[in-house]
């Protein structure tokens, strides 16, 4: 009975389920082939989104049959299921497995505050490290997605040419970069736009270092958006900002593997995620949404947004319910300083149809973010400034009472560290230009201390007794 029931099992497992993709137009409604570049809705002009017309076909399956499968997935070692396409029927199903590009993308570790930062929160959380992806952002998530998908209409069309384009803070040149680096040089380009100044040479390094070619441009990131979407709209181009509803497809699987992780109980789960373009948190609802509609969970969770005051379009929009562009100022969270998110007709689709009472907004300072990141760097973790926004977040939605501490409590960090040592040195060194308003303290310093190469010289300094 037992060995039936096993080789069953390995057969569904399979992704075996092509689905019915097309772009479906947020507003109009109406479709559009999936074959096809597609950003925009040419009847109306606004946003799509990926609809599955054969959803329905994965409901025949039961919740708990998912669970096995997904679950069954995560112990494989076929590289076409072990990133983000272990959730191959709800990320994209029109993929084959053949063109799946993994480069290690996904199933990022979720790891549980310590008690002293706990304490300093005012709850025991998670820190989902998305840091610890291949170009260390979770941009790779949507990347993975889209260039397993333009890797297969390559094939399917036969194309010569492709020219693979972003705008970008720097985390998403660097996973486009990286991934259309894996593509055949002679088939496919990769160019980025970046804001001139305003990408720490961490991140420039990135998508340098795969070839790309990098553009810089006077202004901040909008500037930079405005001419790509010039671009995508009247040039033969590939676009892989979250404009592109085949990269949101790949974000979702934040969602999945956060249910995963959590054994698939989310019935008091809060998840605290950044919001810059918007796209993130897009992803992030659509993907428990997903779950929720296939009973693989049972009740979707609490979402709550983070804005920096420097950039803050959407909490505006849901203290006041009317929403403008708004100018931003120099933030630490450079990912999140756009003050016009491309994906926020969406986020208020999604809030207004299934999160209106499951989603929350806060606001921090940049003097919060920088503490945010740093007090939970002393504490084990390597999370970002975007991070440390999630935790200064949580931190202040804690203290307005917006969810309990008994709560399930998740922070996305979005990136590595590492990323961001520059505002770190510039903490430490108290040299942030006025402009970003932030006062150091010394509790939060840490600099190398020189002295002579004598042991007896350490050991007095340190304090230590000889044996």
């Amino acid at each position: 009975m037992s060995r039936k029931k096993d080789k069953s099992a390995a057969k569904i497992s399979q992704p075996t389920y092509r689905g019915n993709l097309v772009y479906s137009c947020i507003d109009c409604g109406e479709e559009y082939p999936v074959e096809e570049f597609y950003y925009t809705c040419p009847a109306c002009g606004s946003l799509l989104r990926l609809h599955d017309r054969s959803f329905d076909e994965l409901k025949k399956v039961s919740g708990s049959r998912w669970q096995e499968i997904f679950d069954e997935r995560r112990r494989s070692n076929e590289a076409c299921m072990s990133g983000i396409f272990l959730f191959h029927e709800l990320v994209m199903p029109t993929v084959p497995p053949e063109d799946v590009i993994y480069l290690g993308e996904g199933h990022t570790p979720m790891i549980r505050a310590n008690d002293d930062l706990a304490g300093w929160l005012g709850a025991p959380f998670f820190v989902k490290n998305d840091g610890q992806n291949p170009s260390a952002s979770f941009k790779d998530r949507g990347m993975a997605s889209a260039i397993s998908y333009l890797n297969h209409i390559i094939r399917k069309r036969d194309l010569d040419q492709v020219l693979g384009i972003c705008a970008s803070t720097g985390d998403t040149s660097a996973a486009a970069a990286l991934y259309l680096s894996y593509l055949p040089k002679g088939r496919v380009k990769s160019v980025v736009l970046l804001p001139r100044g305003k990408v720490t040479p961490q991140q420039l390094s990135q998508p340098l270092g795969s070839g790309a070619t990098v553009i810089e441009l006077p202004g901040v990131f909008d500037d930079c958006m405005r001419v790509v979407e010039e671009l995508s709209e009247n040039y033969e181009v590939f676009l892989l900002n979250s404009k592109n509803p085949v990269r949101i497809n790949g974000q979702k699987s934040y969602s999945y593997e956060v249910a995963q992780q959590l054994n698939w109980k989310t019935s008091d789960l809060v998840v605290v995620v950044p919001i810059g373009n918007a796209g993130n948190i897009t992803a992030l609802m659509e993907g428990f949404l997903d779950l929720s509609r296939l009973k693989i969970i049972d009740q979707l969770p609490t979402v709550v947004g983070v804005q920096s005051d420097h950039a803050d379009p959407i909490y505006r929009w849901s203290m006041t319910g009317n929403y403008q562009p708004v100018t931003v100022t120099p933030s630490v969270a450079q990912a999140a300083m756009i003050g016009d998110p491309v994906s926020f007709p969406k986020v208020r689709k999604l809030v207004e149809e299934s999160f209106k009472s499951r989603f929350f907004m806060v606001r921090v300072t940049e003097q919060e973010i920088m503490e945010g990141m740093l007090t939970a760097n002393r504490h084990g973790h390597i999370v970002c400034t975007q991070g440390g926004e999630s935790v200064a977040g949580l931190k202040k939605a804690i203290g307005l009472g917006i969810v309990s501490p008994e709560d399930t409590l998740v922070v996305d960090s979005t990136s590595h560290q590492l990323k961001f040592a520059e505002f770190q040195r510039m903490y430490f060194e108290d040299s942030f230009p006025s402009d970003y308003e932030i006062k150091t303290h010394d509790s939060l310093k840490n600099t190398p201390v020189a002295m002579e190469g004598s042991a007896d010289v350490v050991a007095e300094y340190l304090g230590l007794r000889k044996k």
